[in-house]
């Protein structure tokens, strides 16, 4: 049956009888709209024991996810603190109240600027950053049902690290037009991936995942194009440093720019989340229920490449967010993408803030992202690896 000829299911329409519902396993997960669909006992995700017992002790999917949210705002709170500039953190939250409420101030001038003006953008955007890669991540492991699938598995990364390498060589490290170049060139990158993958009508997943391999070894090749061609006094260190991933010089300007794709982006992979459940079973399997495989995946890549291009194009390649925090949201709320994906933006939002933090402390000058979430990103995975009851196949 064509993808396009696929009937859409009944909301109230229950999988029982002779039909292909007979080869799935019972542990039923919700699909989203009344239906009980089933996962296969294959696809029941990376829970670690740590993950299983969290989930009998605080079974309320509600408890989890505040405490989760709470985590976050605890760091928020704290991470007004940080930095060589000494600020109270309530002091913090009356400076930034103060823009809508009539509140007398109490502080220097000096105290709102680095707030307002320096703080809580950087914060801001490690909150999106991470959140979008999370998300990302998540969605992309969903589609391919490989847990080992990061965001850049496309070439996303890769080509908006070449579009940034050429707007530093045109303009200067400093130039708005740098992240205008980024995120356009990693859509194309993903365009140009799946332009390649796509064969006789349809796009499997192992021709999409090598023509992306093939689509970053070529924007990598141009990245050292444009290294070779740079100023080496200074746009080849300005290069350098932006593909090592970095929040320093973040503005209001950049937020107006990366908030309304990031947030829309993962409102709409929310929405199609419980079609994602029944994705995970199989395209067949999928494809019998009602669902369009070919046109959810469409939407997901396009949805998980937005948010992507927008993460990149902003602060840099950043690795191991997309990888390591979906394992994490699991352990937590389980393989149900409905909780999977806002439980995954939390936390993705809650490790960048805790990591940008760090790097600002670290050193006098701040560190590159890419070097703290590396050294923790990797034996944490490792971990979680470790503790795998189950894996993916």
């Amino acid at each position: 049956m064509n993808d396009d000829d696929a009937t859409p299911l009944d909301p109230e329409t229950t999988v029982s009888g002779t039909t292909s519902s007979d080869r799935l396993s019972d542990s039923a997960v919700s699909a989203g709209t009344g239906l009980k669909a089933t996962m296969p006992e294959r696809q029941s995700t990376h829970n670690s024991e740590v993950g299983t017992a969290l989930r009998k002790r605080l079974p309320n999917f509600w408890v989890r996810f505040s405490l989760t949210v709470l985590l976050l705002l605890v760091v928020m709170l704290g991470s007004f603190m940080v930095g060589r500039f000494a600020v109270d953190p309530w002091e913090a939250v009356r400076i930034v109240a103060a823009k809508v409420l009539p509140i007398e101030p109490t502080w220097s001038e000096m105290d709102a600027k680095v707030v307002w003006d320096v703080r809580w953008p950087r914060l801001l955007m490690a909150v999106l950053v991470g959140a979008a890669l999370s998300c990302s991540g998540a969605a992309y492991q969903g589609v391919f049902r490989n847990p080992l699938v990061s965001p850049d598995i496309l070439g996303v990364a890769a080509a908006s690290s070449f579009g940034a390498a050429l707007g530093i060589v045109l303009h200067d490290a400093y130039s708005p037009s740098v992240q205008v170049y980024a995120f356009l060139c990693g859509i194309l990158g993903v365009a140009c991936a799946y332009f390649l993958a796509y064969t006789k009508g349809s796009i499997p997943n192992t021709m999409l995942i090598l023509a992306g391999v093939v689509t970053s070894s070529l924007f990598n090749a141009g990245v050292s194009v444009m290294k070779y061609l740079a100023d080496p006094y200074d746009d080849l260190p300005a290069i350098t440093f932006w593909l090592m991933g970095s929040l320093s010089g973040m503005r209001w300007e950049n937020l107006l720019f990366a908030a309304p794709v990031i947030i829309v982006a993962m409102i709409a992979l929310w929405f199609v989340s419980w079609r994602l459940n029944i994705l995970t079973m199989g395209d067949d399997e999928a494809r019998s229920l009602g669902i369009n495989t070919t046109r959810l995946k469409v939407t997901v890549i396009i949805c998980a490449t937005a948010l992507t291009a927008t993460a990149v194009s902003q602060c840099g390649a950043i690795g191991w967010i997309g990888l390591v925090i979906p394992h994490m949201a699991r352990m937590v709320v389980g393989p149900d993408h409905r909780k999977l994906i806002p439980t995954a933006a939390v936390l993705g939002a809650t490790f960048l803030l805790l990591i940008d933090n760090l790097t600002r402390t670290a050193s006098e000058t701040s560190l590159p992202l890419s070097i703290p979430i590396a050294f923790i990103g990797a034996p944490v995975f490792a971990i979680l690896l470790r503790n795998s009851t189950r894996q993916w196949s």
